[in-house]
């Protein structure tokens, strides 16, 4: 899940939000400040109203960050790299660049979001008890036990055995510990969100019928996602299994043809495209990658344009580059690799370019990964 704007940074990790966010954020300070709260405290003005539920939305967000960061720090301590966390339409996604080592440690990290977010509703029940017994009633009341009924909700989801929720991880983590087979866990996790995502959307279609409305739209709509991810994360599982011990130099391109970021897209394609049958071209300058073209990058520049425009204006921008070192195991770069628009890998030593790896290189590397792991039962 891409960011469509940077926050951030909290604790060295780059946070940012999705537009989607806006979305969920609307629906909820809507609900709050044009249902709940005038149904249960009426007597105050629209005004008052809508910002007590613009404030519980905002303070909602801000634990839901805080259960992603704890997420993150816990990995980071773990051994495991964080790309960065986004806030997006389900929640949010701490973005881990590598797998946890052991079951502890896939332990350790998906059971503190949930502690966190427990840990949060508990502190704002204690303190809308300490409003309650002062003699405090109305809308700071209110906003106080939603928040804290919000996130003990959100923290007794999350703990559902069912991937890709944190309890599908702590599941993982069981199976794993169990009976050694990081793959088969995956497996048994992914298998459990599918059953959860049928029953959600069963569950919200009646709940729709039955005249709840929105919400068992919503609650339908969470379990398709959760069919949708419990089946990626399956398939990555079953990928990984077949690329462990498969490093970045056993599957890449090496020494790839590249060009200068001054050539035109004219000279590209008549020059490199058809003479040399690439799609792709990493951008050089000493030695250095500074950009990668593609043939989809290029056809979107008209004809009468390409003899004029160079192919550092079309190329992706060097921070946005994917990049690994030969010695990587290429289930560390497989995650980078898929939120990578342009679909390749820059490969590099002592930061000069030395291959590129491509998706056809990855179907290649699955299919001997498959075909090595078959090899005994066919003797």
């Amino acid at each position: 899940m891409r960011a469509s704007f940077r926050l951030g940074r909290i604790a060295g990790v780059p946070v940012g939000v999705n537009w989607s966010v806006l979305v969920i954020f609307v629906l909820i300070a809507w609900a709050l400040s044009a249902s709940l709260f005038p149904r249960s405290y009426p007597g105050h003005s629209p005004v008052a109203y809508v910002a007590a539920g613009l404030a519980a939305a905002v303070v909602f967000f801000v634990g839901l960050l805080a259960h992603e960061v704890s997420h993150a720090v816990v990995a980071k301590r773990n051994g495991i790299e964080v790309e960065g966390i986004t806030l997006w339409l389900f929640g949010g996604v701490a973005e881990l660049k590598g797998e946890a080592k052991d079951p502890g440690a896939e332990l350790r990290i998906a059971g503190v979001g949930p502690l966190v977010s427990l840990v949060i509703g508990v502190f704002f029940a204690a303190i809308a008890v300490a409003v309650a017994l002062a003699g405090g009633h109305g809308l700071l009341l209110g906003a106080l036990s939603w928040l804290a009924g919000i996130n003990v909700l959100l923290a007794i989801f999350n703990v559902l055995p069912a991937a890709p929720l944190d309890g599908g991880r702590l599941l993982r983590a069981a199976v794993w510990k169990a009976t050694g087979d990081r793959t088969r866990a995956s497996v048994v996790a992914a298998n459990a969100g599918r059953v959860l995502g049928i029953l959600l959307i069963g569950f919200g279609l009646w709940r729709f019928l039955a005249g709840a409305g929105f919400g068992g739209l919503w609650l339908a709509l969470i379990g398709w996602f959760l069919i949708g991810a419990a089946g990626q994360e399956e398939r990555a599982a079953r990928m990984g299994d077949a690329l462990r011990g498969i490093r970045v130099a056993d599957v890449m391109t090496p020494q790839p043809q590249t060009a200068s970021g001054d050539l035109t897209v004219a000279d590209f394609v008549d020059h490199y495209l058809f003479a040399y049958r690439h799609s792709t071209l990493p951008l050089t300058a000493d030695g250095r990658p500074v950009g990668l073209v593609t043939l989809d990058r290029v056809r979107g520049i008209p004809a009468d344009r390409r003899p004029s425009t160079t192919l550092a204006e079309v190329s992706c921008r060097a921070d946005e580059l994917v990049l690994a070192r030969p010695d990587e195991q290429l289930t560390e770069l497989l995650p980078r690799l898929n939120e990578c628009t342009d679909g390749r890998a820059l490969v590099v030593a002592d930061d000069r370019l030395v291959g590129i790896v491509s998706p056809s290189d990855i179907s290649r590397a699955v299919q001997r990964g498959s075909l090595r792991q078959q090899a005994p039962a066919g003797r």
